[in-house]
């Protein structure tokens, strides 16, 4: 695994139980562009890295889990007005990492603000209820600043996985 990946995980080692990032057994990540159909790109990508990968019964759960934070990246982490110079990193990207027994998917995005659910009782709310979708699919999840050039945050969810019926 490269640079790219290892720096990757860094900010999933604060909030994480402790993972060795040389015990990743699979990684995956994608870039997405700064527009709504890469939420649909992103379920593809989850889907298609989480078939190979056999997760079992978590797959549907990991395909939401991505489009909410996918989303949130999208709507809350992008400036107003983000023009990109071509050759630029992309904003966002998705990885997916698998280690025996649990899979996580993380969205970077260049913001610096801290991902907020929103109360479970406001349905009228017009946000926010995308990551309490994600608390309650997910097995835990959280956020944490990226370090480098490339600043922004990572927001993470974690899947344990059912060892696999013999």
């Amino acid at each position: 695994m490269g640079t790219n990946g290892s720096t990757m995980l860094e900010p999933l080692r604060q909030g994480l139980p402790p993972l060795d990032p040389a015990a990743v057994s699979d990684a995956a990540s994608c870039s997405l562009p700064a527009r709504y159909e890469a939420v649909r790109e992103a379920r593809r990508f989850t889907r298609k890295t989480c078939d190979q990968w056999d997760v079992g019964d978590r797959f549907d759960d990991a395909c939401l889990v991505v489009s909410e934070l996918v989303t949130n990246a999208l709507r809350h982490g992008m400036p107003a007005a983000a023009p990109r110079l071509t050759g630029q990193e992309p904003p966002v990207r998705l990885h997916l990492m698998r280690w025996t027994g649990r899979l996580v998917c993380a969205v970077r995005d260049p913001s610096h603000d801290s991902p907020v659910a929103g109360a479970a009782g406001d349905f009228s709310a017009e946000s926010g209820r995308g990551l309490l979708l994600v608390e309650s699919l997910s097995d835990s999840w959280g956020w944490q600043p990226t370090r480098g050039a490339l600043g922004g945050k990572v927001v993470w969810a974690l899947f344990r996985l059912r060892d696999p019926v013999v």
